[in-house]
């Protein structure tokens, strides 16, 4: 990575700093072995008065003596118990002419004074260069990582990554899916280019510029990318990197930060996640002085710099609820930039982008796939694309075709097939009539998103079994006879398990979460309901995380709010068990064709099912009449327009592949690659489905 501002550090101030450093480090390192060699010293050696030498070599406890300058040095007979030899004992020098006599009679070696260079050099290195130099690099390498890799006084220096155009390589061609966001951005980039042209008619360049949007919809890559077309230098760092153990240390970064960038002006600065830093001032619930501090000196720089030098600040966050007013004023943040949820000519142009390395074959259709993932966001359809392609290198093929992208949908949305799960014939049945239950009322309902696909094969995300349903086209509102004919369906698999079995199981879980949330939104959030009318009584939050709702009412109006979602939810399981009842014949066939081949595909489902009502096949859509599909209404804040167990993707028409009547059991259909691909025998055990799931009701859904 290229620093464009290590010329800093060849500079006469970082290098007198330098040095002091290192001076501090030594003397440091200098006391600290000082009181070591003093320490060692005092614990490994001791004096004895002349007149207890004297009696330890009249009691045959000394082995050996060496003379010393004025001291005699002792040590002790491995056999005596009352002197160590681990323990250097000396005794001061008299001239005491008997000495030598009694020291011979006893048998204590002798040895003279150790004067050698070699002895001294040796002794000193050991106790004091070899200590000195560890104790040198321990601390500097210590003072080193608090500083981030700028020594002791670099603990509040910034540690930004500074990248130049040809390091992150990414330009606006990069990105795709995002043309509003691009636009806002695009006028950014022409006025570093070309500032005077804004100038000249009395413009100033935006402060800042806050990118919002949910996680992985390419709120990073398009800062890279302003970068990149820009030809400056990018400073990119997380809001979590202004913060330290150390107080002060996070206000201290922003102030080097901005210094830096002014002197690489123009240049962008860009903070990712700035929701850890900006995060709203508010003492209710305890402060915290750190991060404030850090914020007030972020606001404080943004207010100080002169942004005619071409100095831009970018934020990321998927949270701006929680950002302090303070940061979202014009003259900070002037401009917010969206980067939302691409619609389906995005998700198509997402999907041709992270195909470019990816060899297809001619069957590919991206608006297809498109269509089956409404609500992905860049990173979910990068992640499908790769594992298509691994799925395409599984079955031994050399390109990409449709329907490894179609097994790649489905892998991300419901899991890969259990295999190992084997359910009981009793449970096989229910769980194909409580699917075929879902795409018959979906069938017999005009306001109905069509079926694409039925399976029985259990999925490692709880699904037992699924239905997936494709809108013809993209919506981005739903209408209240829509809604209500979603509450049917997804309850239309409880009211086939009860038709057909005179009980039902626990694998509706799903359905009734799914039909439950419609019904309360309906009831809080879209004036549906007959007794509240347009009041509103839910506010949503998180917007770009989880879309939690949260009441605004009293206790007695929540109150009558259960019960209105539960009036609604009851008519819609009576309209299911009518349109059933009326239809038996068509779910008791279809369900028996779907046990014996435990996948179908939407046109074999429709084909059956006007076998069975008399209704004539109508004639093949021309491709001009396909291609002229998915132009879209809107889809607003109305809920996804899934069957429930269809959180498996609302896909667009996966018929491509006829199914062979005469296809075996075991073979997976080949348009959606649902079916198992072992016999009967080899399927699963059935547990309670996890809610969660698209199509996980329970022991069949």
């Amino acid at each position: 990575m290229d620093n464009n501002n290590q010329n800093r550090n060849n500079g006469k101030k970082p290098n007198s700093q330098n040095i002091g450093i290192m001076v501090l480090i030594l003397m440091i390192t200098l006391g600290v072995v000082s009181m070591m060699n003093s320490a060692l010293k005092k614990n490994q050696t001791q004096e004895l008065g002349y007149e207890e030498f004297v009696q330890m070599v009249e009691d045959g406890e000394v082995d050996t003596i060496r003379f010393s300058g004025n001291r005699i040095l002792i040590t002790p007979k491995t056999s005596s118990t009352k002197y160590s030899r681990l323990i250097q004992y000396y005794t001061v020098r008299v001239q005491d002419a008997k000495v030598t006599d009694r020291l011979l009679e006893k048998d204590v070696h002798i040895l003279g004074e150790d004067t050698s260079a070699g002895a001294s050099i040796l002794s000193f290195i050991m106790g004091w260069v070899l200590p000195s130099v560890l104790m040198i690099g321990l601390l500097y390498l210590m003072f080193s990582r608090m500083g981030g890799g700028g020594g002791l006084m670099g603990v509040g220096k910034s540690n930004a990554k500074v990248y130049v155009q040809k390091e992150t390589g990414v330009t606006f061609a990069d990105v795709a899916g995002e043309d509003e966001a691009k636009e806002s951005l695009v006028e950014i980039v022409d006025f570093l280019h070309n500032p005077q042209k804004y100038t000249k008619i009395g413009a100033k360049l935006p402060k800042g510029a806050l990118l919002v949007g949910p996680p992985g919809t390419g709120k990073t890559l398009l800062a890279k990318a302003v970068a990149g077309e820009a030809h400056v230098p990018f400073y990119s760092l997380s809001g979590s990197d202004f913060v330290e153990m150390f107080v002060g240390v996070g206000a201290s970064r922003v102030r080097d930060l901005f210094k830096q960038a002014q002197q690489s002006a123009p240049c962008i600065i860009f903070i990712d996640e700035i929701d850890a830093i900006g995060r709203s001032r508010d003492s209710r619930f305890g402060g915290n002085d750190e991060r404030e501090q850090t914020l007030n000196q972020l606001l404080s720089e943004m207010d100080g710099f002169d942004s005619s030098k071409g100095l831009l600040v970018m934020a990321a966050t998927n949270r701006p609820e929680i950002l302090d007013p303070a940061l979202l004023r014009p003259g900070r943040f002037d401009r917010r930039v969206i980067v939302d949820k691409p619609d389906l000519k995005g998700r198509v142009n997402i999907l041709k982008v992270h195909s470019k390395d990816v060899r297809l074959d001619e069957t590919v259709d991206f608006e297809e796939i498109a269509l089956a993932t409404s609500g992905a966001v860049g990173a979910d359809l990068a992640n499908m694309m790769n594992e298509a392609a691994i799925n395409a290198v599984k079955h031994g093929r050399q390109a990409v075709a449709q329907s490894d992208l179609f097994e790649a949908v489905e892998l991300v949305l419901v899991g890969k097939e259990k295999k190992d799960r084997i359910l009981s014939k009793e449970e096989r049945r229910i769980v194909s009539y409580h699917e075929v239950g879902h795409a018959l009322v979906t069938a017999l309902q005009k306001d109905a998103e069509p079926v694409q696909k039925i399976t029985i094969v259990p999925r490692t995300m709880g699904a037992l079994g699924y239905v997936m349903q494709v809108p013809e086209e993209e919506k981005f509102l739903n209408t209240k006879k829509e809604l209500e004919a979603m509450l049917v369906v997804s309850l239309a698999g409880r009211a086939a398990e009860e038709i057909v079995f005179e009980t039902v199981t626990t694998g509706a879980a799903n359905d009734i979460e799914h039909a439950t949330k419609i019904a309360r939104a309906m009831v809080t959030q879209y004036g549906m309901s007959e007794k509240f009318g347009l009041m509103g009584l839910a506010t949503q939050e998180n917007q770009y995380l989880t879309g939690r709702t949260v009441l605004n009412c009293g206790d007695a109006t929540a109150a009558d709010i259960d019960v209105e979602v539960m009036k609604m939810l009851k008519e819609a399981y009576e309209e299911a068990k009518r349109l059933l009842g009326e239809n038996r014949d068509a779910l008791d066939q279809i369900a028996d064709f779907l046990i014996e081949k435990e996948t179908i595909t939407g046109k074999e489902f429709m084909r059956i099912f006007r076998k069975v009502k008399g209704i004539p096949e109508p004639e093949e859509e021309s491709q001009e009449e396909k291609s002229r599909m998915g132009a879209g209404k809107p889809e607003n804040g109305a809920p996804e327009t899934k069957g429930l167990e269809s959180k498996a993707p609302e896909t667009g028409k996966l018929g491509s592949e006829e199914p062979e009547a005469q296809r075996p059991e075991s073979e997976a259909s080949e348009a959606g690659k649902a079916g198992s691909e072992e016999p009967e025998a080899q399927r699963p055990e059935s547990e309670v489905p996890e809610t969660g799931k698209p199509g996980s009701e329970g022991s069949e859904a």
